[in-house]
């Protein structure tokens, strides 16, 4: 009861509310992932292991757009609230830049299949491709710290 009270208190005068999650902390690692465009992404949330579904997680796209697009592309996203995460290599091989697009989210299976589809679309509307998405969230302080699972 005095839980229920507490959060009552909270929810009406804004008081202990969490910070929102920052995309640019260094204990972020990824709980969930998808680069296969025939699977669903209920399927990848259902074999995540480590994702709290009640929690804000950092949402991120992977694309492969040219060069001339990014900007546009970023202005389109921009307006769902994404912004370009920092890449260390945005050329790929095939010669289109790297663009991974995030936001800060829940994720469930239909909000996530919404935004792999949205972009999708806005990849290929500007001569790109979307690779596929991953979900970051803080390390939890009981979990082994597994290198390279930051991105």
């Amino acid at each position: 009861m005095e839980a229920n009270v507490a959060g009552l208190w909270r929810r009406l005068f804004g008081r202990g509310d969490p910070e929102p999650l920052d995309p640019d902390r260094t204990d972020l690692v990824v709980v969930a992932s998808s680069f296969d465009d025939a699977e669903a992404c209920s399927t990848a949330l259902a074999r995540a292991t480590g994702l709290a579904a009640d929690e804000p997680a950092v949402l991120r796209h992977h694309l492969r757009i040219p060069a001339a697009q990014r900007e546009r592309v970023c202005e389109i996203a921009a307006q769902d609230g994404y912004a370009p995460a920092p890449h260390p290599d945005p050329k790929a091989a095939d010669g289109l830049e790297i663009l991974i697009l995030r936001r800060v989210q829940v994720v469930d299976a239909l909000h996530c299949s919404q935004e792999k589809s949205r972009m999708a679309g806005l990849a290929q509307r500007h001569d790109g491709f979307a690779d596929g998405w991953d979900a970051m969230q803080p390390r939890t302080a009981t979990e082994p710290r597994e290198k390279g699972m930051a991105h």
